[in-house]
């Protein structure tokens, strides 16, 4: 049996009258020619097939935004929030709903996908996230706080209270500002409890305090 073949769950005549097995499809078609794993049976199904539809993504990534295409059954429902794969020529990869395009300049968080023109979107395997560095408690008024951007994993996970190092940069987080589209899902848009956290893919900014021990260097 070939590993790649497409199965489907349907009756068997011969093993299963009354209860789904796993069929390999041998001849797709009208008639669909399966065969049962169980016991070996060859018959015909008749197998409905959905009706899909293709629509337009806009993918945003560090101020960047392309253009994909997703196919998808036209009943399916689609709201801010999920993610999915979308393939380019340039790379694979996970993507989170921002909003939904359903005619001219007409948006929602909710639709099936046969009334969506175009799936908004941003990239959540790979995020920049942007950080704000105090200067250490102590330091001459003349230290100012300074941005950088860590490029990580969306999975990334962030904590108030919690150390890190990234590059040159090393800092304790005193905060995490949250992306507005994902809010909901923390118990504030603001964090800063101790060991409150937050992965890096939900997140707007993180605010920290410098934790080197060598001098603060300007920028």
């Amino acid at each position: 049996m070939s590993e790649s073949a497409e199965r489907l769950p349907l009756p068997c005549p011969s093993c299963s009258p009354g209860e789904e097995t796993v069929h390999e499809v041998l001849s797709p078609g009208g008639q669909t020619t399966v065969r049962c794993t169980e016991c070996g049976h060859v018959h015909k199904e008749k197998i409905e097939t959905p009706d899909e539809v293709t629509v337009d993504v806009v993918v945003s990534q560090d101020g960047d935004s392309y253009k994909a295409t997703l196919n998808a059954v036209a009943e399916e429902e689609i709201e801010a929030g999920d993610e999915f794969v979308v393939e380019t020529p340039e790379a694979i990869q996970q993507v989170r709903v921002t909003s939904l395009e359903i005619g001219p300049e007409r948006r929602t968080e909710h639709a099936e996908m046969s009334e969506v023109d175009t799936v908004w979107s941003r990239v959540v395997d790979n995020v920049g996230v942007n950080v704000t560095i105090h200067p250490k408690e102590g330091d001459s008024r003349s230290e100012k706080s300074r941005s950088t951007k860590a490029f990580l994993p969306g999975d990334f996970e962030f904590s108030v209270g919690e150390t890190y190092e990234f590059g040159d940069d090393e800092f304790e987080v005193e905060s995490i500002q949250l992306r507005d589209d994902v809010a909901d899902d923390y118990r504030h848009k603001k964090l800063d409890h101790e060991g409150d956290t937050a992965f890096g893919k939900d997140i707007k900014r993180v605010f920290g305090r410098d934790t080197k021990t060598s001098a603060w260097s300007a920028w």
